[in-house]
């Protein structure tokens, strides 16, 4: 399963793209691998919800190749998570849910998320959101 490719890209999608690799210091954020064409290692930009027109910074993971290619093809954010998400993935996914698209379930709780990631992984990036919105299941 994954997203339905649509939309266009922004006339300045370069622009943006650069912008969303620099913040991930020119690593993937799932594997952590750098930009290293040579070795295989292409870092890429995914539209997490399969729209090329979508630019919130939520919807712009910075993806090697493969990872690229592995998520869009596993990931699909109209399906709601069955398990705990993956570090990386959390201020994406909440982003998704928080602007309104996708499913969220019992296992989206964005404190703990936060708190989790913190912890684990790294600060909460500046641009990912902070309040979880209460939705009705």
């Amino acid at each position: 399963m994954r997203a339905k490719q649509r939309g266009e890209y922004h006339e300045n999608w370069s622009d943006i793209a650069q912008a969303v690799k620099a913040d991930a210091n020119g690593k993937c954020v799932r594997c952590g691998h750098k930009h290293e064409p040579s070795t295989g290692y292409c870092l890429t930009v995914h539209h997490f919800d399969g729209n090329k027109s979508n630019n919130g910074r939520w919807n712009l993971i910075p993806l090697c190749q493969r990872c690229h290619l592995s998520v869009q093809q596993r990931v699909d954010p109209d399906v709601a998570l069955m398990f705990e998400p993956a570090l990386w993935a959390m201020p994406y996914i909440a982003g998704l849910y928080e602007a309104r698209r996708g499913l969220p379930g019992p296992l989206y709780r964005l404190s703990d998320w936060i708190d989790n990631y913190v912890c684990n992984h790294a600060p909460w990036p500046v641009w990912a959101v902070i309040e979880q919105t209460v939705f009705d299941l």
